[in-house]
């Protein structure tokens, strides 16, 4: 860092917001700056400048002229606090759509050197109250609990209600945020989970393993207030296990969408964007608890799915009544028409019976070399590729994509067919986008 100001000497307008839902302006000496909370339009006096090298990062000390879309945040926590959670509260739902499709479009230009036309964001039909998922930071003490603020990971401001979780789990918070001081003293994070059968979880996370002997009167205390929720213990060094409440319950730590309608649409477009699979092999690579492996087999396919978290595997197991999983993944897919498998995809991939059509949504680091590599010799006709990250859905595609000649020594690459973004985390700057490739 070169140095620091008190406020920027003119005014910046904002020219556009990058992908993570910082505004870019230019300083008057050239460097882009990274502004938060600002809108393409808004004309700013900025303070606390941080001068880099190449870049600059500020926040807002005034708004000079609001740019086109800017409105007022729905939730207290966002201005009062500045809440790290959210990042386009400021923003008017059409004009967060189109920034979303914008740091699609850009980051496959360049990053990925893809020309392509970027369709509009498909919007959720619930802008609120759609998060299934909460994680909260507990306070020294834990005298409170909440988020963090913007830029501030060592803080935890005391949180009151979050506008985009789920009801349900907005209602298990205001019976647990008087209830803290039942949590074991070790405790550092606590993890609300709204299930897909609508069952309420509360997963404390310990940075020890000194056993909980409270977690039978939090579960009452929760009750006597009118909520129902299954009770977890997450030691530093174990694996979260259900100490209150039904054990045989849904693994809480198990992935989900965090917004389960619009994770059914991105299912639906990715599936689609297959083609017919009766009778083909499929791959369904990070296959989570096994919800789209389910519908490809229901369509026809023989299906081989990969997961590294060996409790989503049971669960789809359960889910599917396919019984037991085969352990070789030498082996055939058993008369059901599906063999699931629990390891790295990068690990297993070679094994596998050659597909004819692969689905893949991995997490945000995107796909090891190895996967690309392993596609690219494979060679499926057609590939549905679900991404939660443009610049890592950019850069492997660019890998994918490669021309004949610039393609790894195992074959040519695939063609973009199709490109869709998603709203499935709105008042933030996360955009969820299926990629739908073709062999060349």
């Amino acid at each position: 860092m070169t140095g620091t100001g008190a406020s920027a000497a003119t005014a910046v307008t904002i020219e556009r917001l990058a992908n993570g839902g910082d505004g870019v302006g230019r300083l008057a000496d050239g460097r882009a700056v990274f502004v938060p909370r600002s809108a393409a339009g808004d004309v700013l006096q900025l303070g606390q400048v941080r001068r880099y090298a190449r870049y600059a990062r500020a926040r807002i000390a005034m708004v000079v002229q609001s740019g086109p879309g800017r409105v007022e945040p729905a939730c207290p926590h966002y201005t009062a606090d500045d809440c790290g959670g959210c990042q386009l509260q400021h923003l008017e739902p059409r004009v967060q759509l189109d920034a979303k499709r914008a740091m699609v479009a850009e980051a496959l230009s360049r990053i990925g050197r893809l020309e392509v036309e970027v369709p509009p964001v498909i919007a959720a039909a619930e802008n609120w109250g759609y998060r299934t998922r909460v994680s909260l930071a507990l306070a020294p003490g834990r005298r409170h609990a909440g988020f963090h603020p913007l830029d501030q990971p060592t803080r935890v401001f005391p949180l009151q209600h979050c506008r985009i979780a789920a009801p349900a789990l907005m209602a298990l918070w205001e019976g647990l945020r008087t209830q803290l001081h039942l949590l074991p003293p070790d405790a550092i994070q606590l993890l609300l989970r709204l299930d897909h059968e609508g069952t309420c979880h509360v997963v404390v996370r310990a940075r020890g393993d000194k056993p909980w002997s409270r977690p039978a009167a939090l579960r009452e205390r929760l009750q006597a207030a009118g909520v129902v929720a299954t009770i977890w213990w997450h030691p530093e060094a174990g694996a979260a296990r259900v100490v209150a409440g039904d054990t045989e319950a849904f693994p809480a730590t198990v992935f989900e969408q965090v917004h389960p309608a619009m994770g059914d649409r991105v299912r639906e477009f990715a599936l689609a964007g297959l083609g017919p699979v009766a009778g083909a092999h499929v791959w369904d690579l990070y296959a989570g608890i096994g919800e789209t492996t389910d519908r490809l087999a229901a369509a026809g396919a023989t299906v081989e799915s990969v997961e590294l978290d060996r409790r989503a595997v049971d669960v789809s197991e359960r889910r599917s009544r396919l019984g037991v999983a085969l352990p070789e993944v030498s082996q055939r897919p058993a008369p059901s028409g599906v063999l699931r498998h629990s390891g790295k995809v990068e690990d297993l991939l070679t094994q596998l019976r050659a597909p004819a059509a692969v689905i893949a949504n991995p997490p945000r680091a995107g796909l090891a070399p190895e996967v690309i590599a392993a596609l690219l010799g494979r060679r499926p006709g057609r590939l549905a590729y679900v991404s939660c990250d443009p610049a890592t859905l950019a850069r492997d595609l660019s890998r994918l994509c490669a021309a004949p000649g610039e393609a790894s020594p195992a074959g040519p690459g695939y063609r973009l067919v199709g490109i869709q973004p998603f709203d499935l985390f709105p008042q933030t700057a996360h955009v969820e986008t299926v990629a739908i490739l073709e062999a060349r």
